[in-house]
C-alpha cells in the first residue's frame, strides 16, 4: 500500500491563514459534536474533525498538495492555449493592416498584362 504520509514532516505547508484557522475551528467543533452524539455519525464526526484538525496544526494538507500537482499540467495547457490566441490575433491584425489601401484589379503584375 503506498504510504503518503510517511515523509509529512519534510512536506512544504499548503495550508495558510485563514483556511488554517477555519480548519482548527471547524475541526475542533465537528470532534465536539461528535463526542456529544454518539453513535456511527458522532464517530464518523470526530474522524473528519480530527482530520481538519490534523491539517489546520501541521498546516499541510495531502488531498491539497495532490489537487495542486495534478492541476499544473492544465494550467499550462491554459497559459499555451490564451498565448497562441493572442499571437493569432496579432496575426490577424497585421494581415488587416497590410491589406488596407490595397485593390485587387485582377491582373497578374509579373505576367505584365
Amino acid at each position: 500500500m503506498l504510504d503518503n504520509h510517511a515523509d509529512a514532516p519534510l512536506q512544504e505547508k499548503n495550508v495558510h491563514g485563514i483556511e488554517r484557522a477555519t480548519s482548527l475551528a471547524g475541526g475542533a467543533l465537528l470532534v465536539g459534536k461528535g463526542l456529544s452524539q454518539g453513535g456511527i455519525v458522532g464517530l464518523f464526526k470526530v474522524a473528519v474533525g480530527g482530520l481538519a484538525l490534523v491539517r489546520g496544526f501541521t498546516g499541510h494538507c495531502a488531498t491539497k498538495a495532490w489537487l495542486q500537482h495534478h492541476r499544473d499540467p492544465y494550467d499550462q495547457l491554459k497559459s499555451d492555449l490564451k498565448r497562441t490566441g493572442d499571437e493569432l490575433t496579432a496575426l490577424k491584425d497585421s494581415a488587416k493592416a497590410a491589406t488596407e489601401g490595397v485593390t485587387v484589379t485582377g491582373k497578374d503584375p509579373v505576367a505584365g498584362v
